[in-house]
């Protein structure tokens, strides 16, 4: 194993160089680990935002909030302007979504999900929630970033 940790950071610094220069000249090893590395985000990511439909779902705001940079740095922009902060973002939540006959069932539709850089993502999509007191729906755009505990949304824009 100790013989492999070297090539793969020089596989990994030639695959970063290769994204600094012309790609036309990127050869196959270099393309496949950029996909590869490309699609295991974008199934992370999908991941995070299937958790939180069923965390959603089952009205659990707490478990919901998991995909949520725990930090006073994450901004969460909705109709009411912006509210910054991990413990400001989960009350608004449950000040606006105080049973489940108001959440109700959640759906996320991506339209597009891009990588920024290595570390960050831009998702946009729509949402749509059924509920027993009205159903609602609009658009949204997160911004992912990669953390040592994964991938975490760090600004949200829902309206």
């Amino acid at each position: 194993m100790k013989k492999i940790i070297p090539f793969i950071v020089i596989l990994f610094a030639h695959t970063l160089n290769a994204q600094n220069n012309d790609t036309t000249k990127a050869g196959p090893i270099e393309c496949f680990v950029i996909a590869t590395d490309e699609r295991e985000n974008i199934k992370a990511i999908q991941s995070i935002l299937d958790n939180q439909i069923k965390y959603w779902n089952s009205g659990n705001l707490d478990s919901f909030m998991v995909g949520y940079l725990h930090s006073d740095s994450l901004v969460f922009i909705g109709k009411s302007g912006a509210t910054y902060g991990y413990e400001n973002t989960l009350k608004n939540y449950k000040k606006n979504y105080p049973d489940k006959s108001h959440m109700g069932k959640l759906n996320f539709e991506i339209v597009s999900m891009k990588p920024l850089s290595a570390n960050y993502y831009f998702v946009i999509g729509k949402w749509f929630l059924k509920r027993t007191v009205g159903d609602l729906n609009g658009v949204y755009t997160l911004v992912f970033k990669k953390t040592k505990e994964g991938w975490k949304i760090i600004s949200d824009h829902s309206s």
